[in-house]
């Protein structure tokens, strides 16, 4: 089986092709105003504010081509309601999905290898039925349908993936910003746990180089995290809504670092530093050069839309 790292290089091969395109004849249109490569929305207005998230990034139609079948990854792991801000916003998963088939996708699976239970996860969080109702597929990831794969990783070689993200076009990656026990954050790397099997309490031995192994390998089309809710304290399950903030917010980057640097600006002085050179697993990434850190600097647009 081609492993999703060669299936990139092939897909960046064949672009390469089309970087160049023929010259149209006639009169000359002004070029569009380029793109944020980082997106932020506030606002009230849950779905309102994905789409312009999304949309301060170019657009999905940027990310996702018509024909192909996409894997969103929001994150399902916890039996808890979405008022808990254990789980992704149901509301956030909805938009995506809806915006990805507004730019043509064949397909879409919306999954997640959950902690508990799934049966009661997908539908305590609202996600099944939200993804479901927008037009997705959201399967329960079976033990049969992840595949043995070579991921190259630092600490993390052969290991368990779900068969159907090795086999879409794109990955739309949705985390929920979250405190976390053992790494103090739960962001955009993180996340991509839930695209894996096996023993994955055996990585917490080396979480910050895992987690990096992760998002090197997989290397999402698009990090949308979700900050409409915000879970400051005893994550990643949270324990009362006490624990939890209304930051009403939406980020959008195809940079993994940058994402999870904001995400961690936001808890103040919720964990222990705002600095995102203080997480480990920010450092690594930065030095096997997955991107930056300095996320409101050239490339950020932010938009309040009260």
């Amino acid at each position: 089986m081609t492993s999703r790292r060669d299936f990139l290089r092939i897909l960046a091969a064949g672009a390469a092709g089309a970087m160049f395109p023929a010259r149209r004849l006639g009169a000359l249109t002004p070029p569009k105003a380029a793109p944020a490569t980082f997106g932020v929305a506030r606002g009230t207005d849950t779905a309102a504010i994905v789409r312009k998230a999304v949309e301060l990034v170019g657009g999905m139609g940027s990310f996702v081509e018509e024909g192909d079948v996409v894997f969103v990854k929001p994150n399902i792991s916890w039996d808890k309601k979405p008022e808990q801000a254990a789980t992704t916003n149901p509301v956030v998963v909805e938009t995506v999905v809806k915006l990805i088939l507004e730019a043509g996708a064949k397909k879409i699976i919306v999954a997640d290898n959950t902690c508990n239970d799934a049966r009661r996860t997908y539908k305590r969080s609202g996600i099944k039925e939200a993804a479901e109702g927008a037009g997705a597929k959201v399967p329960f990831m079976e033990q049969r349908r992840f595949v043995s794969t070579n991921l190259g990783g630092t600490v993390m070689s052969d290991w368990e993936v779900y068969r159907e993200v090795m086999e879409a076009d794109k990955i739309i990656n949705i985390p929920i910003a979250k405190h976390h026990g053992l790494s103090d954050v739960t962001l955009s790397m993180k996340n991509l746990m839930g695209l894996i099997g096996g023993r994955r309490d055996l990585l917490h031995q080396n979480l910050p180089e895992c987690v990096v192994d992760l998002a090197a390998y997989f290397k999402p089309t698009l990090n949308i995290l979700d900050s409409v809710r915000l879970l400051k304290a005893n994550g990643p399950q949270g324990s009362t809504l006490k624990d939890v903030v209304e930051l009403n917010t939406i980020a959008a980057s195809t940079d993994p670092v940058r994402i999870d640097a904001f995400g961690i600006s936001l808890f103040g002085d919720a964990i222990f530093s705002n600095d995102p050179a203080a997480f480990p697993h920010i450092q690594e990434a930065i030095k096997r050069g997955l991107g930056r850190s300095d996320f409101s600097g050239e490339g950020y647009m932010e938009v309040n839309l009260g």
